[in-house]
């Protein structure tokens, strides 16, 4: 019996996805696995009893991943499933900036008397562009940034963009690997990256310098991702005609040119079902099949299904061969394998799967300890 906590709503269609073996329980001390949405949890104990969290999202931010790493807790996350939420509020975004949208929102809220007239006097001052035709420069192209690139091509936009790690597969985007040279030519900019030292405060003076003048840049990936101070100047001399931003914060309250939305990037009832659904069911796999599919801070590896028998998984650190150490432990236990994987991450955490071909394991002696190197053992049996 595997025992699940939550940390703020989680939907149902998630939590439906766990079966009578799984029990929720307010507990968080007694968990096995945490679903999580955007509580703050640098500064939570850990109990030895937890193996899992799960983030209904993508964004990890709130999660402390190296001390979980330390401690054999697996994050997993859930990349692509609110990407069409995220994606329909990014072309919202367009349309309002290049029509001008929340400023003649304003306006016509405080039209009292004489509408029609009034109307038809002061329309004028938020005519817009149209977006076919202009270029949109889009900075990171994983699941949410390719979307946006097929909707805007869709709309007419031409289409270019940047990201050192993207392989073309006829898209229809025009990748360059200079992206002050991108940035030059974007009639609308929009940021879609995790944040991470790499990229904390990397929209700053340097590549404010090096767009269009009178850019349009959208931020529906993470706030530290831009220099507020060097925005202030950006806007203030015009290079950057608009800032459009899911992340509103004390430097950007009532600032001119700026439209902020209140985070609602993944606030639909479809994104929530999705993202809860994939979290829940990554924990099952994890538990069930020992697989780690989509996990942030260890190695993805999966061995399938566990039809039968039993599966070992170890997670350990510095092992030059991790797959041959493990199998010489086993050995020496005089316990015999059928099967067996291993994957590596480049900070030497490793992840091994072992598919025992004895019936009964007896308990690993060397489960847990500091000397062989192993941070956390569980066993599966079907």
């Amino acid at each position: 019996m595997y025992k699940i906590s939550t940390l703020n709503k989680i939907s149902p269609a998630g939590l439906s996805r766990f079966n009578e073996e799984y029990i929720l329980t307010d507990k968080i001390e007694e968990a096995d696995g945490i679903l999580v949405r955007s509580q703050d949890m640098h500064e939570m104990e850990f109990s030895d009893n937890l193996r899992a969290i799960a983030r209904a999202g993508a964004g990890v931010n709130n999660i402390p991943l190296d001390r979980c790493a330390e401690n054999g807790i697996v994050v997993f996350n859930t990349p692509g499933a609110n990407a069409n939420a995220v994606k329909e509020l990014v072309l919202c975004g367009l349309f309002l900036a290049a029509r001008n949208v929340p400023a003649a929102l304003d306006w016509a809220k405080g039209l009292t008397e004489d509408v029609s007239g009034a109307v038809e006097k002061g329309k004028s001052q938020f005519a817009g562009h149209e977006i076919a035709g202009k270029t949109l420069g889009i900075v990171g192209l994983g699941a949410i940034g390719r979307k946006v690139a097929a909707s805007a091509k869709a709309l007419g936009m031409e289409i270019v963009g940047y990201d050192p790690y993207f392989v073309s597969g006829g898209e229809g985007i025009s990748v360059y690997t200079d992206l002050e040279e991108m940035l030059g030519i974007c009639d609308y900019i929009t940021l879609h990256l995790p944040a991470n030292d790499t990229t904390k405060g990397m929209v700053d003076s340097r590549l404010f310098a090096a767009m269009k003048e009178g850019a349009v840049l959208l931020n529906f990936s993470r706030d530290k991702l831009v220099n507020d101070m060097d925005l202030a100047v950006a806007l203030e001399s015009g290079r950057v005609s608009q800032y459009v931003t899911d992340f509103p914060n004390d430097n950007l309250i009532g600032r001119k040119n700026v439209i902020l939305l209140p985070h609602l990037g993944a606030s639909t009832e479809e994104a929530e079902d999705n993202c809860a659904a994939m979290a829940a069911d990554e924990i099952r796999n994890y538990f069930e099949n020992g697989n780690i599919i989509n996990s942030v801070n260890f190695p993805e590896l999966d061995m399938g299904p566990l039809e039968k028998g039993i599966r070992l998984s170890f997670i350990v650190k510095d092992m030059t061969d991790p797959a041959a150490e493990i199998l010489q432990m086993l050995s020496a236990a005089d316990i015999q394998t059928a099967r067996i994987m291993a994957s590596r991450r480049s900070d030497g955490i490793s992840y091994v799967l072992v598919e025992a071909a004895s019936e009964n394991v007896p308990a690993l002696l060397f489960s847990g300890e500091s000397g062989a190197r192993i941070i956390k053992y569980r066993s599966v049996e079907k």
